[in-house]
């Protein structure tokens, strides 16, 4: 073919018909955005780039878990410049990819197979106690549990199979760590923009509007980035801090291992700028974890002296208290602290009223959920500060000792694959990573209840599926290294 006569994709624009189509987008556009406002002309404008990536999501499902990992940065924080529900959007992307591999599945065999777990068992055990919760007799709001049951169960419960049939690769999970790290690194920027140069209009009309109450403390801003909070951020960037860090330790790749460092000095830079004192505990449980899987008697002990050393600063000096970052994080180490005063009296207050309530009060009883349902209740009224705090209020001791086992379960599993099972070097370093952010998560989440919301669910859900197909990668790697150990030789 002479390359002169081909047709190309911007030849199509000169056509009647698709001048036509872009110039009806464009006035309805500017109509919608005259009469509707802004977000209605915005609407028009991307509805083909949606009807495009449909498209896309039909043919390659795998696109909208790309999507997911991205977005879940970014979903809670863009209500404060466009106000509506962006959490249904998560919602919207899981159901549309399980319809695209039901379609698939009449042209190709779908390996559901894979999805076939201890994993997928043990969080559709946790999806049905969620279900059974809507019959609670406790629960006084329907609504509330509709809400706040997806991200307690249903995001886990309809990832949880996607990851196993479609993200089950060593690519997949180098390409989820660099998501991960980019994300992370965009957002300690972000940070670093409240700080130098203050909240821009949007983020100061969410304080202006409430957000003031937690997020300004003696008249300095806790940091909150493009997340739902500053507790949010902070744990997150914590979590990145101790994830990104051990795979810096790990890393043969010289360039990777920089961008890993580069990400694990952001976050944890991020979490101090945070102001939340909770998320000390990201880097210190996770630290404690990477110290165990090492098997390692004098780095274990090197760790804990480290570890002594870091209490000591905190508790028992005044060095940097001129820095308030630094300042704020020494409460977290005083046991007379107001907050934690605080925390404490709710904690008794909830165990005399759960004391007779095995199964709780009701998913969405409690925090946002509670006072925006149900604000004349006992449990909307008080605090749990805390995820495991909340699981208990919400599900009961049922539902928390339930949940802590499906914790434990995961989490000793990783730790065991990476003791026992896993022989590639890189590999064990990645699960490594993945198995100390998730206990640094865990311990945070006692302070703050951040296991359940974007970023961190959509990550820790994602790290849970690697740890549990981690010997399955292990053996793919170690039979490639094989196989081309044998053509080398051939040759």
């Amino acid at each position: 073919m002479n390359p002169f006569e081909r047709t190309y994709g911007t030849d199509h624009l000169k056509q009647p018909l698709p001048i036509a189509i872009v110039l009806s987008i464009a006035v309805l556009s500017a109509h919608l955005t005259a009469t509707k406002g802004l977000v209605a002309g915005i609407g028009i404008m991307i509805l083909p780039i949606g009807i495009v990536y449909l498209g896309v999501l039909f043919q390659k499902p795998k696109v909208g878990l790309l999507t997911i990992f991205v977005l879940n940065f970014l979903i809670l924080g863009l209500g404060r410049y466009v106000p509506m529900t962006w959490g249904l959007l998560i919602d919207g992307l899981l159901f549309l990819m399980y319809l695209a591999l039901f379609f698939k599945a009449f042209k190709i065999k779908v390996p559901w197979n894979k999805a076939r777990s201890q994993l997928t068992l043990l969080v559709s055990v946790w999806f049905g106690y969620a279900l059974f919760q809507a019959v609670n007799p406790e629960a006084v709001s329907f609504a509330a549990w509709f809400y706040a049951m997806r991200g307690l169960a249903l995001y886990q419960w309809m990832i949880v199979p996607l990851l196993f049939i479609l993200f089950d690769k060593p690519k997949d999970l180098k390409l989820f760590f660099i998501i991960w790290g980019i994300m992370s690194l965009l957002g300690t920027l972000k940070g670093f923009q409240q700080v130098a140069f203050g909240p821009d209009p949007f983020e100061q009309r969410w304080l202006d509007n409430g957000g003031s109450l937690t997020h300004i403390l003696f008249g300095k801003l806790r940091v909150f980035s493009f997340y739902s909070d500053a507790g949010q951020f902070g744990a997150s960037q914590g979590h990145a801090g101790v994830v990104f860090g051990v795979l810096a330790l790990f890393a043969k790749d010289k360039k990777f291992r920089i961008f890993c460092g580069v990400v694990a000095l952001a976050g944890l830079y991020g979490m101090m700028i945070s102001g939340t004192r909770g998320a000390i505990a990201v880097p210190a449980a996770g630290g404690v974890m990477y110290l165990i899987l090492r098997k390692n008697i004098p780095i274990l002990v090197a760790g804990a002296l480290l570890g002594i050393g870091v209490f000591v600063f905190f508790k028992y000096t005044t060095i940097g208290n001129n820095n308030q970052q630094i300042r704020r994080m020494r409460t977290a180490f005083d046991p007379n602290d107001a907050s934690f005063q605080v925390r404490l009296a709710n904690q008794r207050k909830l165990k005399t009223y759960l004391a007779s309530r095995p199964f709780g009060g009701g998913i969405g009883s409690t925090g946002n959920w509670g006072q925006r349902f149900t604000p004349h209740t006992f449990l909307a009224n008080t605090a749990t500060d805390s995820w495991f705090v909340a699981i208990w209020a919400d599900t009961g001791v049922v539902g928390l000792y339930l949940h802590l086992f499906i914790l434990f379960f995961v989490l000793i599993t990783g730790a065991y694959n990476v003791m026992f099972r896993i022989q590639d070097p890189w590999l064990r370093g990645q699960i490594a990573a993945l198995v100390c952010g998730m206990f640094g998560i865990m311990g945070a989440s006692y302070g703050n209840g951040v296991f359940g919301q974007f970023p961190t669910c959509i990550l820790m859900y994602t790290g849970m599926v690697f740890m549990f197909i981690a010997p399955k990668m292990d053996r793919y790697i170690l039979q490639q290294k094989g196989l081309l150990e044998e053509t080398n030789t051939e040759k």
